[in-house]
């Protein structure tokens, strides 16, 4: 702590002086509100809305609706907002994020900002990192906000849109961001209006804000259809990676290298980079590729896509590792996610990454699918007018949510003092002495019934775990990727005395764990960490799981110089450091510069982390701003609204684009090309042939004003066509609709295109970013000229009797988020028809003999 810090206070104690006086306001009304009658208390509702509709602000009401909710909480549930609840429900009403620990409640703070902001009837939306929380929340917390009036809902993978519209139409709303995010994409997919499901995104409570807005912000939200594009090519690079060689350089690869022209003396035929994951060819490697695919220059733009591949297969050979970044499991390659241990089924990698892996483990190479829409998370929330969040473990990464989101920590105290030990980190040489000491200290604590929660990194270390365990006779669960089923009761269940549980990461997250007498005897629950998580965030959310509420308990970690985390990032002055004490087998070393040296390291990922998800994010900025622009137009014709104002701008649009491209503005009208501007113009916009005559001594301003003419005359020729003024008009709603889509999908596609070889531009010291946001730019205002062009030709061939409906461009075949475990089976909505039974078709012969014959 800061000299400056100890005279003046840290952030958190300055902010929370400001809400002592209204706590002290809602703490004194509650005599008042205890004598209130369930009608009274229910009937405070109404008034709470009757008074807003008068003046009043929620700031106004905030003292006697959270009283109210304190009330209503111990009359259903019988369990009473502590006054650092009342503290954390005024953080979130303020739209930031409320840091508390474990164990102190999280979930029943938000009732508090969540009923008061859900009076205004606009909808509140109430967060969660999965359907398991959404749905115990939802009917747990959901009991006081229908006692007092207000309708909860809750929305779930399994639904269909019926069902999420009647859940968003509810005053508070509980959702999985993903299912948040999806729907979002999806009602900017529809066709008719009626189709939407949300409503607007006024506030919302993001619970684990952390995991949310800082973990899964990495990877955008994707919804896909599916692409043309072979397989074939994923298995030859696979073969062919098999056969290169690993080589080394001397000094480690960048572009910054290449900028200031700096010579690297490579081996092998390519150097794998393990700090920034990326992978790059040598001469060797790039002669080799080209005498394999037979072709002379593997840099020719022609070869993009076998370059592109040839790195992905040597990515999931040398950086994307089996029961560690995903499992195979039924011939299919599942994702584990890595901040959970989670498998996550239906996720698939991007980039055509997930393809290169299903080669290397020789499984069928599913087909890339196309991307139909994507948003960030940093782009969804920062959607909402008011937004704040809740976890155990925020402060280290303030600086990014200020930055990102414009959202402060607060860090709350704890209703009662945390009583937990955090031992220092013993560190061991290598790995194998590392867990003989963890499995030692295991054994110990079991031997007086002190219940165990021990954490890995990966399911492959779990596992090697389980089974020294197992050597020494001690019961155990395992909680990892593989068996994630009854995730939330075993952990409920790793506070019980005798319990030993390994769980992967941070496995049921959100589950409360807790001891019964005799492991409080026994000194609590012992956290043991055997390596330490790249996130310091992370190893604070495993030893949070101990000492809840005031319990005992303790936290270790157990380190190896072996470790990922140390022989990548700890300091070589480190490892001669350990050497020079001429360390035996076996022993164990505590000194503060050891675990100095850690967070250094783990602070430098850290701000690698915040930086990758920074450039996604101004990467998405471009994106962000055009989507805005394509979404809004959509809405018009969803909403109803009369295009034909727009149908003649692009009809102008057109026409001014034409002109400027055919004639120049410095030339004289016997020197323009009239043979072009006819074929031009008139392929689009039918009108009488352009004559010498007609354009005699005009000006090209002049030009352009008569066929701007001409063309509204042609276009209302064809509005004639129509007896029905609003048949014309639908006509152009659908028209316009299905264009936008088509385009949009297209463009989103070439502009993951262009992102992906962005990168070159480094090399010819040009700023990548500054050139995809120009050249963003740039085909936008292509695709922009496409609609019209495209919307204009075809409405002008447009026939009366033509049939004009409105119709999905693109038909949706997942997302790269979707769980298939949380889908409900399908159920079989007609009768089944059995061979002997009559046909369905009406034909009078038998099912059999008719339509179920066999072919």
């Amino acid at each position: 702590m800061g000299l400056i810090t100890k005279i003046f206070g840290t952030h958190s104690e300055n902010e929370l002086k400001r809400v002592y006086p209204v706590v002290d306001a809602i703490e004194a009304l509650e005599p008042e509100i205890q004598k209130l009658s369930d009608a009274e208390l229910k009937d405070k509702t109404r008034e709470f809305k009757q008074r807003l509709a008068e003046g009043e602000t929620l700031d106004d009401l905030l003292p006697e609706a959270f009283a109210v909710v304190r009330e209503a909480a111990v009359r259903t549930l019988g369990m009473r907002h502590f006054r650092v609840q009342l503290i954390g429900g005024i953080i979130l009403h303020q739209g930031r994020i409320a840091e508390m620990k474990t164990g102190e409640g999280k979930t029943l703070v938000s009732t508090l900002p969540a009923y008061l902001n859900a009076l205004t009837g606009e909808g509140v939306q109430i967060v969660t990192v999965n359907d398991y929380l959404a749905k115990r929340d939802a009917e747990w917390m959901g009991q006081i906000h229908e006692f007092l009036g207000l309708t909860v809902g809750v929305v779930l993978n399994s639904m269909n849109s019926d069902e999420r519209r009647a859940a968003y139409n509810c005053d508070i709303t509980y959702v999985t961001n993903n299912e948040l995010g999806f729907d979002y994409l999806r009602d900017n997919m529809v066709i008719y209006k009626e189709q939407l499901v949300q409503r607007g995104m006024k506030y919302c409570i993001i619970d684990e804000v952390d995991s949310v807005l800082i973990d899964e912000a990495r990877t955008p939200l994707i919804i896909s259809g599916q692409s043309g594009k072979s397989t074939h090519l994923y298995d030859a690079c696979d073969i062919l990676a098999r056969q290169l060689q690993r080589g080394e350089a001397s000094g480690e690869f960048s572009k910054m290298n290449a900028i200031m022209g700096e010579e690297i003396e490579e081996t092998g035929d390519f150097i794998v980079n393990e700090k920034e994951k990326s992978i790059n060819l040598t001469e060797d490697g790039v002669k080799k590729v080209e005498n394999f695919f037979h072709i002379d220059n593997l840099a020719d733009p022609e070869n993009l896509e076998i370059q592109h591949n040839i790195i992905l297969a040597l990515r999931a050979h040398n950086l994307m590792f089996r029961d560690q970044d995903y499992v195979v499991k039924d011939d299919e390659v599942l994702i584990v996610d890595e901040f959970t241990g989670r498998i996550m089924p239906g996720r698939r990698y991007s980039d055509g990454l997930h393809q290169a892996i299903e080669a290397k483990e020789h499984v069928k190479v599913k087909r890339e699918s196309k991307t139909l829409a994507t948003i960030t998370f940093q782009n969804l929330f920062n959607k909402y007018q008011k937004k704040a969040g809740m976890t155990g473990t925020a402060l280290t990464e303030e600086k990014e949510f200020r930055e990102i989101y414009g959202m402060d920590v607060i860090e709350i105290p704890t209703n009662k003092p945390v009583q937990r030990v955090d031992l220092n980190d013993a560190v061991y040489k290598t790995q194998k002495e590392k867990f003989r000491a963890v499995c030692d200290a295991i054994e110990e604590a079991h031997a007086k019934h002190q219940p165990v929660l021990v954490g890995t990194i990966t399911i492959e270390n779990s596992e090697l775990l389980s089974g020294m365990l197992k050597r020494r006779g001690i019961k155990h669960n395992v909680l990892n990727a593989k068996y994630h089923e009854l995730e939330a009761e075993i952990v409920a269940q790793a506070g019980v005395h005798d319990a030993v549980t390994i769980a992967t990461n941070m496995a049921g997250r959100g589950t409360d764990i807790k001891l019964d007498d005799e492991a409080r005897e026994a000194g609590g629950l012992k956290i043991i960490g055997t390596e330490r998580h790249e996130s310091r965030r992370i190893d604070n959310q495993l030893r949070g799981r101990s000492g809840r509420q005031g319990d005992p308990g303790e936290s270790r970690f157990y380190i190896s110089l072996e470790d990922d985390l140390m022989r990548l990032f700890g300091s070589e002055r480190l490892m001669n450091v350990f050497n020079a004490l001429g360390v035996e087998e076996g022993e164990q070393i505590e000194h503060k510069m050891l675990s100095s040296a850690i967070e250094k390291a783990q602070q430098k990922i850290e701000s690698n982390n915040f930086g990758i998800r920074k450039n996604l994010l101004e990467y998405d900025q471009v994106m962000n701003e055009q989507r805005e622009i394509v979404y809004e137009e959509r809405r018009k014709v969803l909403d109803g609204e009369n295009m034909r104002d727009s149908i003649f701008h692009m009809m102008n649009d057109y026409i001014e684009n034409v002109v400027d491209k055919v004639i120049g503005a410095d030339q004289d009208y016997d020197e323009w090309d009239l043979k072009e501007l006819n074929v031009s113009i008139r392929g689009t916009v039918p009108m009488a042939v352009i004559t010498e005559e007609d354009v005699k001594d005009m000006s090209q301003k002049e030009l352009k004003h008569m066929l701007k003419e001409r063309a509204a005359k042609a276009y209302e020729a064809k509005e004639a066509e129509f007896p029905e003024p609003e048949h014309i008009r639908e006509i152009e709603r659908v028209v316009l609709l299905k264009v936008i889509d088509a385009k949009w999908m297209d463009h989103i596609d070439d502009m993951d295109q262009l992102r992906q070889g962005i990168g070159i531009q480094a090399y010819g010291q040009r700023d990548p970013k500054v050139e995809y946001k120009m050249l963003g730019y740039d085909m936008f205002d292509a695709m922009t000229k496409s609609i019209s062009e495209d919307t204009v030709r075809t409405l002008f061939r447009v026939r009366l009797e033509q049939k004009v409906e409105r119709e999905q461009v693109a038909k949706v075949t997942g997302t790269n988020k979707d769980e298939s475990a949380a889908r409900a089976p399908k159920k079989r909505t007609e009768k089944k028809v059995y061979p002997n039974d009559p046909c369905p078709c009406g034909s009078g012969k038998k099912y059999k003999q008719c339509c179920g014959r066999k072919a």
